[in-house]
């Protein structure tokens, strides 16, 4: 009886090819549970979770290598703002292309796992993958509300009203009550359970993280709500207040690490109207100039994420970091300061012949201490979105950054 209630609950959410939760390990796992309970190749839900597996390898002509995921979602709409924020004509009317695809996955109909805590809230969220309805995520789902916003702000109209107002109100609904948003789920603050012998590599929970939080709170910053008003956005200022390191930094649960974390944060306390002169703003400003290499970029290494981490670690510099790095300065006032030159000038003088960047280093975290991730769109659209700020900012009179992120 157990066996087919396990069996049952996966089942459920075998997701086709796409596979359940549309990553590798539990697709991986499905594979031979069906081969321990005697079901051959050829059983469907085996061939078509085993397709799905296929479809994660990438086989070049030097190298070979499994993804854990897909990422068009994610991917499709940070490079969105980053064609928002160049603003010419082809840019933005390549942004919304991109946001046009984005617009039908949005999940409006289907409540998953999310739901079993907060049973009240109506689905509204994207998910990462193309296709994967039981697991949308806020951080995805954030993003993709805050271009939509900003492509109605250059084109005017209100055809993403809806889809707005549906995101919305599922992340408000979603918040935990440290103040904190998790990437998929609400009230995962059970820590103890990270500590029990079958926790997963310590990451048995997903509990609201500073990244997640911070995306959420740019979100509904961008859309006007002020701590003045919004519960939501005053208890996440104070989360965030609460989670800051001694030296200014922040964590960063899905981006390595405490260069991403900061980045994060920043932007979400500029758009929601916090000083720039605030003791916490000036702690990781500075922070983050203390850090600078000596060629002018930024980077952070996977050792930052240590149990015993005492502090920075110097590391190369990244297209990637580097660009987290400057977008958080210039949100915080900074475009003026020496640093931010500098930064420019290592992306400016990095820049590869056909305008983008290489970078090999591993700059996103799948689970810390774990296993790490080399997204290839980062170094593309990570830069041009800080070039383009950078310009935005010094040919106008104002240094304020007026959207989320």
């Amino acid at each position: 009886r157990a066996i087919d209630a396990a069996l049952a609950f996966i089942e459920e959410r075998l997701n086709g090819i796409d596979g359940m939760g549309a990553i590798y390990p539990p697709m991986a796992n499905i594979v031979m549970m069906y081969d321990a309970l005697g079901k051959g190749p050829d059983y469907p839900p085996r061939a078509n979770t085993r397709k799905g597996l296929e479809d994660l390898l990438v086989i070049g002509e030097e190298e070979a290598y499994c993804q854990p995921f897909v990422s068009p979602v994610w991917d499709t709409a940070l490079m969105t703002h980053a064609l928002l924020e160049a603003g010419d004509e082809a840019s933005v009317a390549s942004a919304k292309q991109g946001l046009d695809w984005l617009l039908p996955r949005q999940v409006l109909d289907f409540r998953g796992d999310w739901a079993v805590k907060a049973p009240d809230v109506r689905p509204g969220g994207w998910a990462f993958q193309y296709n994967n309805a039981h697991y949308p995520d806020l951080d995805d789902t954030a993003v993709v509300v805050m271009s939509l916003d900003r492509m109605q702000r250059v084109s005017g109209g209100h055809a993403y009203d809806s889809a707005i107002a549906r995101g919305v109100e599922w992340i408000e609904g979603m918040q935990s009550r440290d103040g904190g948003w998790a990437a998929f789920d609400v009230n995962n603050l059970e820590y103890y359970l990270n500590n029990i012998p079958f926790s997963d590599h310590g990451a048995l929970l997903d509990p609201p993280t500073e990244d997640v939080t911070a995306r959420c709170l740019s979100m509904l910053a961008q859309l006007g709500q002020i701590a003045e008003t919004s519960k939501a956005v005053a208890a996440s200022i104070d989360y965030l207040r609460r989670s800051q390191h001694p030296e200014g930094s922040w964590y960063g649960r899905w981006g390595m690490n405490y260069i991403y974390g900061t980045w994060s944060v920043l932007c979400a306390l500029n758009a929601t109207g916090v000083s720039h002169q605030d003791p916490m703003i000036r702690k990781a400003t500075n922070w983050l100039v203390t850090i600078q290499n000596q060629d002018g970029g930024w980077g952070e290494d996977a050792v930052t994420y240590g149990l015993d981490y005492r502090g920075q670690t110097a590391a190369p510099s990244t297209a990637s970091q580097t660009a987290w790095a400057l977008l958080a300065l210039m949100a915080a006032g900074e475009v003026e300061n020496p640093a931010v030159s500098r930064g420019i000038g290592y992306l400016m003088a990095t820049q590869a012949e056909k305008g983008l960047w290489n970078e090999q280093r591993f700059t996103a975290t799948g689970f810390p201490r774990v296993f790490y991730l080399r997204y290839h769109g980062y170094p593309k659209f990570f830069p041009l979105w800080a070039l383009a700020r950078y310009r935005n900012l010094t040919k106008t009179n104002s240094r304020v950054v007026g959207v989320g992120m």
